[in-house]
């Protein structure tokens, strides 16, 4: 990955990591419901992620402001998100220090 393009994907962590799962104290990126983000050199973004289950009820506001908060970041001109089932998440997926602040180490 070239050195922009790195420091974009650097940029787009920030912001995942302010995001929250209404449901879970824990920011959508050390819960690990983010499996990859491919930066191109035009700045379009595709995040591939998961959710806690497929019936989670608030898929779509968890989208939306992934969408919002990463579009925000400069040098994104454009943001896809594919939600995938595969692998199912599981806790194990998390961070250590997202686990430790929900009390399973």
């Amino acid at each position: 990955m070239k050195n922009e393009q790195l420091r974009v994907k650097t940029r787009i962590i920030e912001k995942l990591k302010e995001i929250f799962d209404p449901e879970i104290p824990v920011n959508v990126y050390d819960l690990g419901l983010i499996y990859g983000i491919e930066v191109n050199k035009q700045g379009g973004v595709l995040i591939t992620m998961t959710l806690s289950s497929p019936g989670c009820p608030v898929a779509d506001l968890i989208e939306s402001e992934i969408r919002e908060r990463v579009e925000e970041r400069e040098g994104v001109s454009l943001v896809d998100i594919e939600i995938v089932w595969k692998p199912p998440w599981v806790q194990e997926m998390m961070t250590e220090a997202a686990q430790l602040g929900l009390g399973l180490l």
